[in-house]
């Protein structure tokens, strides 16, 4: 019977949790990768075979899952991606792998995994250093093997955000031969940037149950000015649902899902723990996000619409809130609007079904409740021309509101904020 090992992974020093992966794996085991925040779980007695990863994901729904990815999963997800390069003309066995991403996440196993496939040199690079964007070029430059190949990086958008507001965030970007960014939507302000500086981005989708990445965008299409995410990989099908969700197929999705009851904590458990499938009888994987597929049938291009658990449907128009804020963001910019940050939110209407509520953080937060309110009048008055369902009912302040260190949205946690502040009755929109 397969042993569920749990190790807990140090931000600060990744590489110690690193070096116990592999030979829990090498005995047969599922191992559970911990952030710091995560409790221990009672394994599943029905636990498959291993060796393979337990990873958590939960995208921008907040509904926390456990997806069972085994290792030759893992292998067969780095191979797709090696081939991938190889067809740009870069040699998987020749780059440098660049990580800033959260090890216990899939978006941080993955380049470690790839480059020990790949039996290339792998960096960690802290949270610290991603936030000192003059601190990471000099010490990246010190490095001996600092530009001696090819190198390729990882990132979201938040991160690649930063980088480009410092002179030397762009010149420590412009050294890499490839830089994938995925987890969440680039927005177009930040693509125009990377453009004009000739950064080779490559935008990417992918997740934990797909093993990562399965579709990518090459850097000279981006530059050439085209949108979306791109291409499937090689071993990727992708096909559009009746109901526009994005289903995948492949030989890497994830084996199993494992919802934990209450906060996964052994005291809590009231039901045994088990592990449902993922896909259909005919392999295929529903995601949670709403998708077009456009080109021909043998190179689809995929464009990613937004997530349907968060799309509302109000007087029978689907409205997907993640392209109203960037609408939003991009037209508050234009006019000089100091917004730092904007989430739109479905709330039940008797007479729409549902409506639109916007929460806005400005550049300071501290701003007197008189200033703020005038604002949020002047940011209302520039959707006064959307269309009657993308209008939003109710604007709120929210001096606290802020994405993941993913780049995502925990629409949950702000629904809860939303209610309190109803129960409050301390709206200021």
């Amino acid at each position: 019977m397969s042993i569920l090992e749990q190790l807990r992974c140090d931000p600060h020093s990744p590489s110690t949790v690193a070096g116990s992966l592999l030979p829990a794996l090498e005995r047969g085991n599922w191992v559970r990768l911990l952030g710091p925040q995560d409790v221990l779980l009672e394994a599943p007695k029905a636990l498959p075979s291993g060796p393979g990863l337990v990873i958590s994901t939960g995208g921008s729904s907040g509904s926390r899952q456990l997806c069972l990815q085994p290792s030759i999963h893992l292998d067969r997800s780095a191979a797709a991606t090696g081939r991938w390069l190889h067809a740009l003309g870069l040699n998987p066995s020749q780059v440098i792998v660049w990580n800033p991403l959260p090890f216990q996440h899939v978006s941080g196993l993955m380049p470690w995994w790839r480059a020990q496939q790949w039996n290339v040199a792998h960096v960690w690079l802290s949270p610290a250093l991603m936030k000192s964007p003059q601190a990471l070029l000099e010490e990246s430059c010190q490095r001996s093997d600092w530009d001696s190949m090819p190198m390729v990086l990882s990132l979201v958008p938040t991160q690649l955000k930063r980088l480009l507001a410092d002179p030397a965030g762009v010149r420590w970007l412009q050294s890499m031969a490839l830089i994938w960014v995925g987890g969440a939507a680039l927005p177009d302000e930040l693509a125009a940037k990377a453009r004009a500086w000739r950064i080779k981005l490559a935008p990417c989708y992918g997740s934990t149950e797909t093993a990562a990445m399965v579709v990518a965008q090459s850097p000279e299409r981006f530059l050439d000015g085209e949108d979306g995410v791109g291409e499937p990989l090689d071993d990727v099908e992708l096909r559009v649902e009746a109901n526009g969700a994005l289903a995948v197929r492949c030989r890497r999705l994830a084996i199993g899902r494992w919802k934990p009851d209450g906060d996964g904590s052994l005291a809590e458990r009231s039901t045994e723990p088990s592990v449902s499938p993922l896909t259909d009888v005919d392999g295929w994987w529903r995601s949670g996000d709403a998708a077009r597929l456009i080109g021909s049938a043998e190179t689809p291009q995929l464009k990613l619409l937004g997530r349907l658990d968060g799309a509302i449907h109000s007087g029978g128009v689907t409205v997907f809130p993640e392209q109203l804020e960037v609408r939003l963001m991009a037209a508050a910019r234009e006019v000089g609007l100091p917004l730092k940050a904007v989430l739109l939110l479905g709330v039940h209407d008797p007479e729409w079904g549902e409506r639109l509520v916007v929460l806005v953080r400005w550049q300071d937060a501290e701003y007197p409740p008189g200033a703020a309110k005038a604002l949020l009048l002047r940011l209302k008055a520039l959707t006064e021309r959307w269309l009657p369902a993308e209008r939003p009912l109710l604007w709120h302040h929210c001096a606290e509101l802020v994405e993941t260190s993913a780049g995502k949205w925990e629409r949950a946690r702000w629904r809860a904020w939303l209610k309190e502040l109803e129960r409050t009755d301390g709206a200021d929109g």
